[in-house]
């Protein structure tokens, strides 16, 4: 799965909008981003999800272990909605930043781990909490590393 796959997932969340008009319910087969669309048309203003709060964000920074992120996509979701709807989400370059942050500090807290798991010649390893995106980023550095380790030879 590549970058592009995982924010197409990411695009599947639900997100709540302020509609600037009315229209009766309707039934789409499929869409790109409906949100996304009807921001760039001026038709909604986007309401941030819950966890997109300076101070929630702040908090999740300083965590010392991989605890659950507050969105599955939480990455890709910024991206998307900073880079279609910055201008409806209070502070958004301070939020930029705290994101990026969390995500520098988990991929260096996960390339840690790695490291202690292959110098320690371990055979296997739970990757708790971790997005499909940070997944996808150490996948092939992780599986490059078993495969040289395995073939190494074994002292008995």
């Amino acid at each position: 799965m590549d970058p592009s796959e995982v924010e197409f997932l990411a695009e599947k969340e639900a997100v709540k909008i302020i509609p600037n008009f009315s229209l009766d319910k309707i039934y789409l087969i499929g869409v790109s981003w409906l949100t996304a669309t009807c921001r760039q048309r001026q038709k909604c203003r986007i309401v941030p999800p819950e966890w997109m709060d300076v101070g929630k964000l702040r908090r999740q920074v300083g965590r010392k272990t991989f605890t659950p992120v507050p969105s599955p996509y939480y990455m890709e979701l910024t991206k998307l909605l900073l880079s279609h709807a910055s201008d409806n989400i209070p502070k958004a370059d301070e939020i930029r930043t705290l994101v990026k942050d969390i995500w520098d500090t988990r991929i260096a807290k996960l390339r840690l781990s790695a490291d202690s798991f292959i110098s320690q010649q371990e055979a296997h390893a739970k990757l708790d909490n971790l997005t499909l995106m940070e997944l996808n980023t150490t996948r092939s550095f992780l599986l490059d590393t078993l495969n040289c380790m395995y073939k190494l030879p074994q002292d008995h």
